[in-house]
This record gives structure tokens, C-alpha cells and sequence, in this order.
């Protein structure tokens, strides 16, 4: 039985503060119930919330050597500073995932690009912007299939707090959904 072999590098960007390095957790948790070798790594600035953020997550069925994400298979972009800063490093075959409530500005890519109000959403549907990093990272496994949308909701379950874990599934369902109607159009 011959076996597709497959590594995608993943990077989730934008500023301390909109959880990140938690979607970054949160995704190579669920990679590990999938059953597939994952690394994730992290960055962020100087001040908890405000500076530079960023998860690296490299997800392989095959043996990779090196654990940072270097030529990106996806980006996920927050802020405009992120966007502008790592799509340079993003593949022509890659995608990129936009947060148009803070990024405004896309530089032509021959990547895929979906450019969507993570933000507003989060804010207009659940009454706060705090899912956005779920949202978003949900909206990033539908259109990708990295991991499966089950171990994506376990590894959120297992990692958030109990009093979060509604309002985190609501904002998994949104994502997905979001995704489904990018795919369909």
C-alpha cells in the first residue's frame, strides 16, 4: 500500500494578544490526535499584548528535520504588520487567510487568497473578539483539511476553560460554516 506523503508549514500571525500561540497549541494538539507528526513553535515581541505574535505548526505523515516553518504552506494573517511581514514567505501553491478587519493592504500573490472580517465576525455573532483565533483557525481547517474537524474541536475542548468551551464550539461552527460557503462559491 502505497502512502501520499505529506508536510504542510503553517503560520498563524499577528499580535500578542489575539491567542495565537494558543491556536498554535490548539492545532498541533489536534494533529497528535489525528495520529500525524507535528512541531509547533512560537514567537511573540517584547509586550504581552500588543507585539509581534506568531505559531509556527509543521503537520507531516513522514519524518521532517527541521521544526520551524520556513517556506509556508498557509498563512493566517491577523494584522496587516503580520500579513505584509510573512506573506513574502508564503508559497505560489500556498493560501493565505486574511483578517480584513485589520488588514487592508494584500500585495498580489500568486497564493489563494481569502480575505474575511474574522474580527467583526467574532464581535457581531458571538459579542466578543476573543474566538477569533478559533474562528479563524477553524475556518483554516475546513479550508485546508490539515487535521480533521473532530480532533480540532477535541483539542479545543481539552485545552480551553470550562466556562469557554461553549462560546469556542460556537466559534468552530461559524468557521466552518464560513469555509463551507468560500468553498461552494
Amino acid at each position: 500500500m502505497n502512502k501520499e506523503i505529506f508536510k504542510k508549514e503553517i503560520r498563524l500571525s499577528g499580535s500578542g494578544g489575539q491567542g495565537l500561540i494558543t491556536a498554535g497549541i490548539i492545532l498541533a494538539k489536534a494533529a497528535v490526535l489525528d495520529k500525524v507528526r507535528v512541531t509547533q513553535t512560537q514567537s511573540y515581541g517584547p509586550e504581552s499584548r500588543g507585539g509581534a505574535s506568531r505559531a509556527d505548526v509543521i503537520i507531516s505523515n513522514d519524518e521532517f528535520y527541521y521544526p520551524e516553518a520556513v517556506n509556508f504552506d498557509v498563512l493566517l494573517a491577523l494584522t496587516q504588520e503580520a500579513c505584509e511581514k510573512y506573506s513574502k514567505n508564503l508559497k505560489d501553491s500556498g493560501i493565505l487567510i486574511a483578517d480584513t478587519t485589520n488588514v487592508k493592504d494584500i500585495v498580489h500573490l500568486e497564493a489563494k487568497v481569502y480575505e474575511l472580517p474574522f474580527t467583526e465576525i467574532a464581535m457581531k455573532k458571538l459579542g466578543t473578539i476573543l474566538p477569533t483565533n478559533i474562528l479563524s483557525l477553524a475556518f483554516l481547517v475546513k479550508i485546508t483539511g490539515v487535521v480533521s474537524e473532530s480532533s480540532l474541536k477535541t483539542a479545543v475542548c481539552d485545552f480551553v476553560k470550562p466556562q469557554f468551551k461553549k462560546m469556542n464550539l460556537k466559534a468552530i461552527k461559524i468557521g466552518f460554516k464560513l469555509a463551507s460557503e468560500e468553498i461552494i462559491s
